[in-house]
């Protein structure tokens, strides 16, 4: 799986304010913190006013100081073009992201062919948005693939994102992703890939169930059939996480139910199936996190306490 930090994103204060001001030293130190991941994604957003020339800046800095690839991340096609000339690889660059919108889609698959860029793609349209069911959100992906195909974009450098939604605002929406990613999996051939933010799991969740919340998505994700995620490169637990579900080491009674939990959506294993350890703490939180993700339990803040 294709592990992409998260951790310089515009959204945050301090790292608007670092991007606004040109803070290469507080930027290296965020980069130099992301040395466990494969990629960093650059989030600018619109990269508008006093952003001129910032993910070409943002790419030098990533290019000194670490041997990450990159993820671009904007709205202005502008921005996105200097970046990509920066970069010194630009075939295994991430472009973030079209969508079922003809216009940003033509423009964003126009660079993708032109640099050879790995290109993300949401299944959500300006007109409707999100669709509620797996099978919409194929329907978008299907359509935004013929445009890849006619610009000559490979499938292997296509990575659909069918977006997860916060828990605690879309429950029930957390399996159609799940599902949407099982489908996408199999409806290419050759395969296209898939990726998701995975901290949009857990937004609007209390800052301590965050981490569980996030842990848990990522394994029924990969057992669905996930390639790639956007997260938190600073989450030490979950990265190491990854690798123990990823290679089959379990050190623990909750470990290895993190991994059981993968053929719950890897097999259609029936939850109530899966053995755990009742008299641990932390197998026990991870078991009651996975039946709200998958929605067989009502979510609450509270929900470790019952």
């Amino acid at each position: 799986m294709k592990l992409i930090g998260e951790n310089i994103h515009i959204i945050s204060k301090k790292v608007r304010e670092a991007l606004l001001n040109r803070d290469s030293d507080f930027i290296v130190d965020l980069i130099k913190k992301q040395s466990n991941v494969e990629y960093i994604d650059l989030n600018v957003g619109p990269a508008t006013s006093g952003m001129d020339g910032i993910l070409a800046w943002l790419a030098d800095l990533v290019q000194n100081n670490s041997k990450a690839k990159i993820s671009f991340d904007t709205a202005n096609i502008s921005e996105m073009k200097k970046g990509l000339s920066a970069c010194l690889n630009s075939k295994e660059a991430f472009i973030n992201s079209a969508s079922d919108d003809y216009e940003r889609l033509d423009k964003m698959t126009d660079l993708a062919a032109e640099y050879g860029s790995n290109l993300i793609a949401l299944t959500l349209s300006s007109k409707d948005g999100i669709p509620n069911t797996a099978d919409g959100r194929v329907e978008l992906a299907l359509d935004m693939y013929e445009t890849c195909m006619m610009k000559g974009i490979q499938n292997e450098k296509i990575f659909f994102d069918p977006l997860i939604l916060p828990v605690s605002v879309s429950q029930a929406q957390i399996s159609e992703t799940f599902n949407t990613i099982k489908i996408l999996k199999e409806s290419f051939e050759p395969a296209c890939n898939t990726v998701i933010g995975l901290s949009n799991i857990s937004n609007g969740s209390p800052k301590e169930l965050r981490p569980l919340i996030n842990k848990v998505c990522l394994a029924l994700a990969y057992g669905a059939g996930l390639d790639a995620v956007i997260l938190d490169a600073t989450d030490s637990d979950l990265l190491n996480s990854v690798k123990k579900i990823e290679n089959r080491i379990f050190n623990s009674p909750s470990e290895k139910l993190l991994f059981d939990l993968t053929s719950v959506t890897a097999n259609f294993v029936d939850i109530n199936d899966i053995k755990y350890d009742v008299k641990d703490k932390v197998s026990c939180d991870i078991y009651k996190t996975a039946l709200i993700l998958l929605n067989k339990n009502i979510y609450s803040h509270s929900f470790t306490q019952v």
